[in-house]
């Protein structure tokens, strides 16, 4: 988390919730997700309706950012269907290439498919969504009935936002980004970290290359884990390295390990290039391969 930045946007939340935000910042362990009963107590602490303290949490949100490139921080919350808060921010690895950016919205919905919600109800972020993160939400679902709220402007859905979207359902797939088609592999290994990847690998969202891919990080004896995901217009996938490091990010973890591990059922393409490059950059190890 950006300590400099947190600083600063504390005191932008409403004041009624300063000492409960202080108190959820540092739970151990932490992560960045806010339960429906909190939600609601927040809400009855500041008066505000859940649309208004989504918006006015968004300063806090944007702490999750990563942008030594950019120095522009986006941040960003998601409504699972379980009531249940996730917060996410933009995710920026230099040296690395731009082309292995996190938006903001990607962070806060790999986040959720993460933490096993399978349906998103509203999404709010401090700037306007880029077009790659509107493809990038379409992957969700046809009805583009996800609702999208922004500072000053009403909520309105992602179909308003994207109007005449291209989706799976052009390339004859059913398969959706948060209800995949999972994967279970008969390859199993005794070791907990490689087991972590294979599983992270049969929850991939592969649809177009059948690429199953996952990755699993050691950092500090906790193991940390993310699945490949795809997206129908081919350049918003989201690799599983990163969405691991989506998930030290909301974790308040910082961006290291001690072993990566990735497991992968090649199919039109492989992440293994990909995973060496961007560990390289990081100075992250070099991963450990399981072929499945």
């Amino acid at each position: 988390m950006n300590k400099s930045l947190l600083a600063a946007s504390l005191p932008l939340l409403p004041s009624a919730i300063e000492k409960q935000a202080a108190a959820w910042l540092s739970q151990t362990p932490f992560i960045a997700q806010l339960p429906p009963a909190e939600v609601a107590n927040w809400c009855a602490l500041t008066h505000l309706s859940k649309d208004e303290l989504m918006l006015a949490l968004l300063p806090l949100a944007r702490c999750f950012a990563n942008a030594p490139i950019s120095e522009f921080y986006v941040g960003a919350i998601a409504e699972g269907a379980s009531g249940t808060w996730y917060f996410g921010a933009n995710q920026e690895y230099s040296p690395a290439p731009l082309g292995m950016t996190v938006h903001a919205e990607q962070c806060v919905i790999t986040h959720a498919r993460q933490s096993g919600e399978q349906q998103i109800t509203t999404l709010a972020v401090n700037y306007s969504p880029c077009g790659h993160c509107r493809q990038f939400m379409s992957e969700m679902s046809e009805a583009l009935d996800l609702r999208v709220l922004l500072p000053g402007r009403p909520a309105r859905l992602l179909a308003d936002y994207l109007p005449d979207a291209f989706g799976p359902w052009d390339l004859d797939k059913n398969e959706r980004l948060l209800k995949p088609a999972s994967t279970a592999f008969t390859q199993h290994s005794p070791e907990p970290l490689m087991q972590a990847a294979i599983n992270a690998a049969s929850a991939s969202h592969a649809p177009y290359t059948h690429t199953r891919a996952g990755v699993a990080l050691e950092v500090a004896g906790r193991i940390i884990t993310g699945s490949y995901l795809e997206n129908a217009a081919y350049n918003p996938s989201l690799p599983p390295l990163q969405a691991a490091l989506v998930m030290l990010a909301v974790q308040g973890l910082p961006l290291s390990a001690e072993r990566l591990v990735l497991a992968e059922q090649q199919g039109k393409v492989s992440l293994l290039a990909s995973t060496q490059a961007l560990a390289q950059a990081l100075g992250l190890p070099a991963p450990e391969y399981i072929a499945l």
